[in-house]
């Protein structure tokens, strides 16, 4: 069995329960396969990074496994927008935040409420330059565990946003992330666009940011903020301290 989340945002939960933590979100048209389901809720696995959690069976449309697989295959075309609108039945309006998968649009059997989008549209990979010009798009988001928009995103999820609205694939988590790309010995070596990992005493990747020029960092901490980077790790200097201790720099582009 597949699915596609047809709401503008629906959380993915850890457990089949309203009151279950919010692990991730799912944005308008992103894809996934049914591990299991009942009448209300259903285990998913997300296509695009392979992230499980449990969704509200109401809230996405059923589609066929040839559909599951076109639409994994086929080009990517993301909103551009931090709001956009689409048209559905009765042209009635629906929000829709940044990074909004469209792909599905020209496939009527997918398609079946015949929402239409008239706004800016991404739909090729961007030199590494463009991450930190994407990453201001999210500043000042409130900080949302589990969250992957402007209105509220984690660590992972922004870097994750980022990366995918330039044609880039991360995983989820930032300990996953951490997986990914090469490891630099120093900050000095790093570029803009390069990710910093940071790990808490038990030596567990708790906290992922990108790296800007200068020794500064754009990271969700409370917000999408900007601050100094050193090899200690991150300077809050409206804190006055470190507030994440560094682990690690990977170059993924």
């Amino acid at each position: 069995m597949f699915g596609i989340c047809n709401l503008a945002i629906i959380p993915l939960r850890l457990e089949p329960s309203d009151k279950s933590e919010i692990v991730s979100q799912l944005l308008f048209g992103e894809h996934f396969e049914i591990l299991e389901s009942d009448k209300q809720w259903s285990k998913i696995k997300v296509h695009y990074d392979g992230y499980e959690g449990w969704v509200d069976t109401k809230q996405y449309q059923s589609i066929t496994e040839a559909d599951f697989e076109q639409l994994g295959n086929q080009k990517r075309i993301l909103s551009a927008d931090l709001i956009e609108y689409i048209t559905g039945p009765h042209n009635l309006l629906m929000p829709v935040p940044l990074g909004c998968s469209l792909s599905f649009l020209e496939k009527d059997q997918i398609n079946t409420a015949a929402y239409r989008y008239e706004g800016n549209t991404i739909d090729h990979v961007k030199a590494k330059k463009h991450l930190i010009e994407t990453s201001f798009l999210y500043l000042n988001a409130p900080y949302l565990w589990g969250g992957k928009t402007p209105f509220g995103i984690d660590c992972s999820g922004f870097t994750q946003m980022v990366y995918k609205l330039n044609g880039y694939k991360l995983l989820r988590d930032a300990s996953q992330q951490a997986t990914q790309g090469e490891a630099l010995s120093f900050i000095e070596e790093s570029e803009p666009g390069d990710l910093a990992f940071f790990d808490n005493e038990e030596g567990n990747i708790i906290h992922v940011g990108i790296i800007m020029e200068n020794n500064y960092i754009i990271h969700a901490s409370g917000k999408v903020r900007i601050d100094r980077l050193d090899h200690l790790g991150i300077y809050n200097a409206e804190a006055n301290r470190h507030t994440h201790k560094l682990r690690v720099i990977k170059k993924i582009i």
